[in-house]
């Protein structure tokens, strides 16, 4: 028996002996483990600290693509990750190249979007002796990421990255910072090949589903059969999930009407019937919808500011079931009467399979579907004096009316976080139900048009059309992501709202103040498409709306390199917000207008 055992021992010796290593440096073990998650582009900036990391990359051929700026790397990568559900990854040298990154990490986490940022920090054995770049950056960080994750031993790499990825991804998905102190990047550790395995369900997000409680859903469900008027409000939440499949089933069988907040355009396709357009402070019929609604369905949404109407739209008495995976967000802003925590997919689903068969209250629901498609049709009808407009400048809402006429039903439109997301909040039709209207609403930041051009271009590949929109305020924030753009050939469209002026900000001004009250709005007018042709890009300058559908099919044509379309829109500030007409809108004392 003591001769069996001593035999099984020298044979597990011997095992262990036999297994494979990998000599690695820090950076190296972290580019290892990246590759093994199969993750796409990489964006950043290096610096001394990574420089094994940069090497690895090299030399494992992983995706690496420089910024000019590590604020529109992350942006990239936010945008890259909604349109894939794939892990951004970004890295960032010390100090400047860290703290640079703090508004992207805020967009991303308000919008619960996976990321994985690699930072660069001081070599331990001088760290607080007025190293170069040194800074509190990690106190500076911590806010605006889920975790952070700070490497104190190399040979737990494998075991940070793994941890990054699982919670970038589970709960409500959010960005998480591994920070890896130089002397850590460039040292070397023998790693056994079975300390290298990775968690292959959170290379995308959703990762970690839970359901919501049982008796839970009964009182949803109780509430939904009693209603006459039931109405989903879906948002960005929804995409995150990946539950418009399970949406559209439940809506088509019961027959619910679904609005959308920003975020969450696409939820259903915009041209289905059962689609009532965005609802909030931009709204077409949806929100007339929610005020004569009998049970609201809230799904993947935080009821915020902008989708509440700063917390005046819902009313307090109607019965609201709200789905949301984070707990705490339910009954935040809104009262609750039935609250669902847990993944919206699968909450939807146990919806669906509690209500069972819902024909009757389907066939009882008709002449309420049939107000949805007529009343939007109504609206449809009024907006044409914009999206069909023959002004010059050129009306905002022609070049969304164009986009929705040429488009195909695959495309990705980016919006940046001025007044062209909520133009294309309000106007713009997706064709088909998921991500197709990207718009940082997580934080709003001006400047997320053209590198999340970039990242949604390279998300999608080179067979599908991206075209992002921007104003001459952001496009000026980050011109130089138009050479990275052109240098990884993501041959995208980008379009300039070209008003010379910060033209929300003038807008407001002028609803608050009136005509010509305006400080600090105004820009220098410029030829935008003059600067592209300089960059190597094709530039297109449009000043007739009759031009704008020529325009964009030059640039959907264009494979050699991206198109930037200049056009110049209207530069009346009375005209520039989408919902109002600021000649006529009253404000008063203490309110936010738009």
């Amino acid at each position: 028996m003591a001769t069996h055992q001593h035999q099984l021992l020298q044979h597990a010796a011997g095992m262990a002996v036999q297994q494979h290593t990998h000599v690695l440096s820090g950076g190296a073990a972290m580019a290892e483990m990246l590759r093994r998650y199969e993750v796409g582009p990489i964006f950043g900036m290096g610096g001394f600290q990574l420089l094994p990391f940069y090497e690895a990359c090299r030399a494992l051929g992983l995706r690496h693509t420089l910024i000019n700026d590590e604020r529109c790397g992350i942006f990239a990568a936010d945008a890259y990750a909604r349109v894939t559900n794939r892990v951004g990854v970004v890295d960032a040298t010390l100090g400047p190249g860290a703290t640079n990154l703090v508004t992207g990490l805020a967009e991303s986490l308000n919008a619960g979007i996976a990321i994985v940022a690699i930072v660069a920090d001081a070599h331990r054995d001088h760290a607080w002796k007025n190293m170069t770049q040194e800074a509190r950056q990690l106190e500076v960080l911590r806010p605006v990421v889920k975790e952070i994750i700070r490497v104190e031993s190399i040979k737990r790499i494998p075991e940070h990255v793994r941890r990054a990825f699982a919670v970038a991804t589970s709960g409500r998905p959010g960005p998480v910072v591994i920070a890896i102190p130089e002397d850590i990047s460039h040292a070397e550790h023998e790693f056994l090949e079975s300390e290298l395995f990775i968690d292959a369900p959170t290379n995308s997000f959703q990762s970690r589903r839970s359901r919501p409680a049982p008796d839970d859903v009964l009182r949803a469900v109780d509430l939904i059969r009693k209603a006459k008027r039931p109405l989903i409000l879906a948002g960005g939440g929804v995409h995150i999930s990946q539950a418009s499949d399970a949406l559209l089933a439940l809506a088509r069988s019961e027959g619910i009407p679904v609005a959308h907040t920003m975020s969450g355009k696409g939820a259903i396709a915009c041209n289905d019937p059962l689609s009532a357009g965005v609802f909030g402070r931009y709204d077409r019929v949806a929100n007339g919808l929610i005020a004569e609604s009998d049970c609201l369905i809230v799904v993947g949404c935080k009821l915020g500011e902008v989708a509440t109407k700063r917390f005046t739209l819902i009313p307090p008495t109607t019965p609201l079931i709200h789905i949301d995976v984070v707990a705490e967000e339910i009954g935040r802003t809104t009262k609750a009467d039935v609250a669902l925590v847990g993944d919206a997919r699968l909450a939807l689903e146990d919806i669906a399979a509690t209500l069972g068969d819902g024909s009757a209250r389907l066939r009882a629901r008709q002449s309420y579907l049939a107000e949805v498609p007529m009343k939007l049709a109504e609206w449809n009808e009024t907006a044409k004096e914009r999206t069909t407009s023959q002004e010059t400048p050129i009306n905002i809402g022609r070049i969304l009316g164009e986009l929705n006429r040429i488009l195909p039903e695959d495309a990705v439109l980016v919006a940046d976080g001025g007044f062209a997301a909520h133009w294309g909040a309000l106007l713009f039709d997706t064709k088909r139900a998921g991500r197709h209207f990207v718009a940082n609403r997580g934080f709003a930041s001006i400047g997320y048009g053209l590198p999340g051009g970039i990242g949604a271009k390279l998300g999608v590949g080179d067979a599908r059309i991206v075209v992002a929109l921007t104003g001459d305020g952001g496009f000026n924030m980050t011109m130089g992501e138009l050479e990275t753009a052109k240098r990884v050939g993501a041959n995208f469209v980008l379009c300039v709202f070209n008003n010379a002026a910060s033209g929300y900000v003038k807008a407001l001004q002028h609803s608050m103040y009136g005509a010509g009250h305006y400080q600090s709005s105004d820009l220098h007018e410029m030829n935008y498409a003059e600067v592209a042709n300089k960059m190597g890009c094709l530039g297109i300058r449009v000043e007739d709306p009759e031009k704008l559908a020529e325009a964009f099919q030059a640039g959907f044509s264009n494979k050699d390199s991206p198109t930037l379309i200049d056009i110049v829109v209207t530069r009346d500030p009375a005209r520039m917000l989408p919902a109002v007409d600021n000649r006529t809108l009253k404000v008063n004392k203490g309110d936010r207008p738009v």
